[in-house]
């Protein structure tokens, strides 16, 4: 679970707390991620942290880890999402032959983490990246088979209707050709292979997006699934939680619960 992060955007949330202690509905962001986890078979965790680090190992020992195997893995400094996935490979040493599951702690989904890991298998992927045709500023871009050949930024100015690109500047990097690109918005979900770890050059602070770029430049396999049929809420901004915690009230969004007993 990456959970290293400022949690900026959560401000002044976030100027006491990790974001990861952020609540929506009562229930902290790292608890509704462990229970979904949980819900799919997934006993072993390492969460990242940085940001009020030791709040989160007192949180999860006075939760008794949620009944699961947890360790906290600890940056001194910010590594970002590649970096502080690198720094975690021990804990996949164990199993080099079952792919894992990479977690933002601050997306709520009720994404089929299931049909992902199947869809990877069954691909022989070494990355797969839950994605869906939604506007951001950000596109990762698929070819006709799937696979990540780039990625799009784009530039809206700030009077536009959120939903008008047209006029946008944008900017392409491809790193594989193809005929038809569909540009997707990732949702912070991955299922990754540990083979990754040997293949990741990179050293230090680096983001897992660039990463896959250069993976994908020398062939390697990061493909999609497409999750667009499934709920998803980013839970970075405060208006975003009151949404959030809205769908809950409401059933929109319904995360499974710890056993209290």
């Amino acid at each position: 679970i990456l959970a290293a992060g400022l949690g900026t955007r959560l401000r002044p949330l976030t100027d006491d707390r990790p974001k990861a202690l952020v609540t929506v509905a009562g229930r902290t962001l790292l608890e509704i991620t462990l229970s979904r986890l949980r819900s799919f078979g997934v006993s072993d965790v390492i969460v990242n942290a940085h940001h009020h680090a030791q709040m989160i190992v007192d949180y999860l020992q006075a939760h008794n880890n949620f009944g699961m195997k947890i360790e906290v893995s600890l940056e001194e400094q910010l590594l970002d999402t590649g970096g502080g996935l690198k720094k975690a490979a021990h804990f996949f040493s164990d199993s080099p032959q079952e792919p894992f599951l990479l977690h933002n702690v601050d997306v709520l989904s009720n994404i089929d983490l299931g049909q992902m890991v199947r869809l990877h298998s069954e691909q022989r992927a070494l990355a797969t990246m839950a994605v869906q045709d939604r506007i951001t500023s950000r596109y990762l871009l698929f070819d006709e088979q799937g696979q990540l050949c780039g990625r799009r930024v784009m530039r809206v100015p700030k009077t536009e209707s959120s939903k008008a690109e047209s006029g946008a500047a944008q900017a392409d990097q491809l790193v594989r050709p193809a005929e038809q690109m569909q540009p997707l918005a990732f949702s912070g979900i991955h299922v990754l292979s540990p083979e990754i770890f040997e293949k990741m050059k990179e050293q230090g602070a680096f983001s897992i997006i660039d990463a896959y770029l250069h993976l994908a430049a020398q062939g390697e396999k990061i493909i999609a699934f497409r999750a667009g049929g499934y709920y998803w809420r980013d839970l970075g901004r405060p208006e975003n939680l009151l949404e959030a915690a809205q769908d809950i009230a409401t059933g929109k969004f319904s995360a499974p619960l710890y056993p209290t007993s």
